[in-house]
């Protein structure tokens, strides 16, 4: 059902001098409910009809006929709609029900693939909080494209090549044990490589050793390489346990090594294209004066290629190999200009898919106002603070239902959930205070409040040994309440269309919290389980809201417990 497409075919049918398109993408929703379910400003009308716009909104106002509006009102140059409450309530109701979980699908991607680089922590590093938001706002925006209609590549962009790896190897064949490294991997690699610039600032020769050893592993020496490989093994199986805690699975690790032999055909067709210069023996791109970027860094003066010939390599890859419609880049804002000069780039090779790469950049997460830094061992590691959230919400649980059956996993699905929907709820561009402590309130905008309000609703189906019938409700329900949760109800796929067009999870994140709002003022206000002619359609609404929040916490990457 389309609520504004039926009353823009009344408009139109009224005056058919605007398409029905036009007239659609006008109607608004009254910031008050005493206005009215929806409004139609009568500006473009009484331009055509050459008349004031009250005397338009009259005429029209008289015009109006459906079986949906139960009265228009004309209010200035606005036309006020009145829909009747049980006749669309029934309708939006039957249609959730009957769509499931595909409730909200949309085909705006049409099968077309997007390529999503995101999370890319360091190897031989801990994973550290300055990856979350990179990690959670990605793969809340790949769930919003799939359920709009994209194919997603999600990729694990990993920093695995530099000459720390160099020094670490160094450090490794000095100071390190194959044991220690297999029983505690990455504490173990940042202790050697900690340990490998403590040492070198009273022995410069150390640096000379680990540009060395990087040379080595770039020429392909085998103990080089097998210890690289190593490292890299060993740091995966520790970022999945991250990952699985995190339910976020990926498509593709290749990392800053796999591009170390796709660079020089890039850098060679610059050469054809003639757009490489030398600027202090160095090899760069100048790019236009009117964008106001500075030249891009191909190579080095000593032969040595940066990140940008490396992102360049890799979109060329990614656009051969998934012929993406949107490559998307979730790194921080402080890589702006970084990503503007490779997409200029890419522009000035000719390629038209250029307008499809888009860096879709995030504030800095804090804590007490500062940035959470991972300089002079100030590291904050992820996982220490997920299972500390997990140990928190199961504090919370056994306090509040002592008597919860498998406790450990809605845990698990609560502590996890408040860390990502405290990022998400934020727009993406806003810097975040952290604080495990406010993030787990089962009240106000948290994830726990609206995993809460799911869970309450499945309750109340329980308590009625209802399941989701395989017709439509009854009737529908009159009260304001009801009526003012199933119009949010209705709103999911116009949420889910802006979220995909603004690539941006916090709409999804905002819009649960109103619908859990909505629902616990009714849940305040109305018996559920009363014996009467509308027990089926209240309960037929409970269920349609607990599908709208389940869908809604898997955009954003959350589990929806039943049981809290």
């Amino acid at each position: 059902m389309d609520i504004k497409q039926m009353i823009a075919e009344s408009i139109q049918h009224a005056f058919p001098e605007l398409s029905i398109e036009q007239i659609a993408s006008r109607i608004e929703k009254p910031k008050y409910a005493q206005h009215g379910d929806y409004a139609f400003p009568v500006f473009d009308l009484a331009k055509l009809k050459k008349q004031a716009p009250p005397a338009i909104a009259t005429s029209l106002s008289s015009m109006i006929h459906h079986p949906w509006v139960m009265k228009t009102e004309a209010v200035g140059p606005y036309v006020n709609f009145f829909l009747q409450k049980e006749k669309v309530q029934k309708e939006i109701v039957s249609t959730i029900i009957a769509s499931g979980k595909d409730f909200g699908n949309l085909q705006i991607g049409k099968g077309e693939n997007v390529v999503l680089d995101l999370s890319s922590p360091n190897i031989a590093k801990p994973f550290s909080m300055g990856h979350l938001r990179s990690t959670v706002i990605g793969n809340s925006l790949a769930n919003i494209l799939e359920k709009c209609g994209y194919q997603t590549v999600r990729i694990n962009y990993l920093g695995d090549w530099g000459t720390q790896f160099g020094k670490l190897i160094a450090a490794y064949l000095k100071w390190g044990s194959a044991e220690a490294v297999r029983k505690n991997p990455i504490p173990e690699l940042l202790k050697l490589y900690v340990k490998f610039h403590q040492e070198a600032e009273t022995d410069p020769s150390l640096d000379d050793e680990g540009r060395l050893w990087f040379k080595r592993l770039e020429d392909g020496n085998e103990e080089a390489l097998a210890l690289w490989n190593w490292f890299r093994e060993e740091s995966l199986h520790e970022f999945q346990r991250i990952y699985d805690l995190l339910g976020i699975e990926f498509d593709s690790f290749n990392g800053e090594a796999f591009y170390n032999d796709k660079m020089e055909a890039i850098i060679n067709r610059l050469k054809e294209l003639n757009l490489l210069t030398l600027s202090e023996g160095a090899e760069v791109v100048e790019l236009d004066e009117s964008l106001s970027l500075p030249p891009c860094l191909i190579r080095k003066s000593d032969g040595a290629t940066l990140y940008a010939t490396r992102d360049l390599a890799a979109a060329f890859y990614r656009k051969k190999e998934y012929n993406f419609a949107k490559a998307l880049y979730i790194v921080g804002q402080e890589q702006t200009v970084h990503f503007q000069q490779v997409k200029s780039v890419v522009q000035k090779m000719g390629e038209r898919w250029a307008e499809d790469m888009h860096h879709i950049p995030f504030g800095l997460l804090l804590k007490d106002g500062k940035k959470m830094s991972t300089r002079k061992g100030k590291i904050i590691l992820l996982e220490k603070v997920i299972q500390e959230a997990i140990e928190l919400a199961e504090s919370n649980i056994a306090a509040k239902n002592p008597h919860l059956p498998n406790k450990q996993e809605v845990a698990r699905l609560v502590g996890v959930g408040a860390i990502i929907f405290h990022d998400l709820k934020n727009f993406r561009l806003n810097s975040i205070e952290f604080s495990l402590a406010d993030m787990l309130k089962f009240e106000g905008e948290t994830g726990p409040y609206v995993q809460y309000t799911h869970a309450r609703a499945c309750s109340i189906l329980r308590k009625a040994s209802w399941s989701a019938p395989g017709h439509a409700p009854s009737q529908g329900l009159n009260d304001d309440y009801s009526w003012n949760l199933s119009k949010l109800l209705y709103e999911f796929p116009g949420t889910l269309t802006k979220a995909c067009e603004g690539f941006d999870p916090s709409i999804i994140a905002k819009y649960i919290v109103d619908v859990c709002q909505s629902f616990n003022s009714w849940y305040g206000h109305q018996k559920f389980l009363t014996e009467d002619e509308e027990k089926g359609s209240r309960l037929s609404l409970v269920y349609a809201t607990t599908l709208v929040i389940q869908e809604s916490l898997h955009l954003l990457g959350m589990g929806a417990p039943e049981e809290m």
